[in-house]
């Protein structure tokens, strides 16, 4: 058999053609099936040869559909005119600001719980790359600037980040678009207790447009 000679090149296609077909259709609705036939002249084995399975395939679109986010998220750690507090704002406001096709892709998602896989990368998403690259060392500067007060910096970045990606995500714990407010509001108000005046009404509309869009769709 032939070798590939541009394997990125089919990678960025296989990539390509899931998108499209996981907006159109819908994640759940999507079977390796639809993408060879999306794909034209590729088998299954050029499929197999880069994904093991349909999850690695979802999770490989979300990576690539969120690198300018990762960006966005490097530049406001970076930003040597924010305190800690402001930078940590900016950081939820830059996660919750999607694109069309970033929506789009999220409000077809399947539940997590029901998608082991899905759901054990997006933690380890969480605790090992978000709270160490970005979380982390934002609420240490803000320790530092004093415009974030606490003796946990680490346990207080998993806290905020498991929060905000897990319990406040409806692709993970469903919920109406007024219980995910009360969520929101609740979280707030937790943070609040600690000094920490994180959540604006502008978030937690995005929030609540998130919830809604994903409700609609399922």
């Amino acid at each position: 058999m032939a070798r590939n000679k541009y394997p990125e090149e089919t990678l960025n296609q296989i990539l390509s053609v899931s998108l499209n077909l996981f907006i159109k259709k819908g994640i759940e609705n999507t079977s390796i099936q639809d993408i060879i036939e999306g794909l034209g002249g590729l088998t299954k084995g050029a499929i197999y040869h880069h994904f093991k399975s349909k999850e690695d395939i979802i999770i490989a679109v979300l990576n690539q559909l969120y690198k300018d986010v990762e960006d966005r998220l490097v530049a406001v750690r970076d930003d040597k005119g924010l305190n800690g507090l402001e930078k940590l704002r900016q950081i939820i406001r830059v996660s919750l600001n999607h694109d069309p096709a970033q929506l789009e892709m999220m409000s077809t998602a399947p539940n997590l719980l029901k998608n082991p896989k899905m759901l054990a990368a997006q933690l380890q998403s969480v605790i090992e790359d978000a709270v160490p690259i970005y979380i982390q060392p934002i609420i240490e500067q803000g320790v530092l600037d004093g415009s974030i007060k606490t003796n946990y910096p680490k346990e207080l970045s998993e806290t905020v980040m498991l929060l905000s990606n897990l319990w406040l995500s409806p692709m993970i714990f469903e919920a109406s678009p007024e219980d995910m407010v009360r969520r929101c509001r609740f979280f707030q108000e937790l943070l609040n207790g600690i000094g920490i005046d994180l959540l604006d009404e502008q978030m937690i509309e995005r929030y609540e447009e998130f919830y809604r869009s994903y409700s609609e769709k399922h």
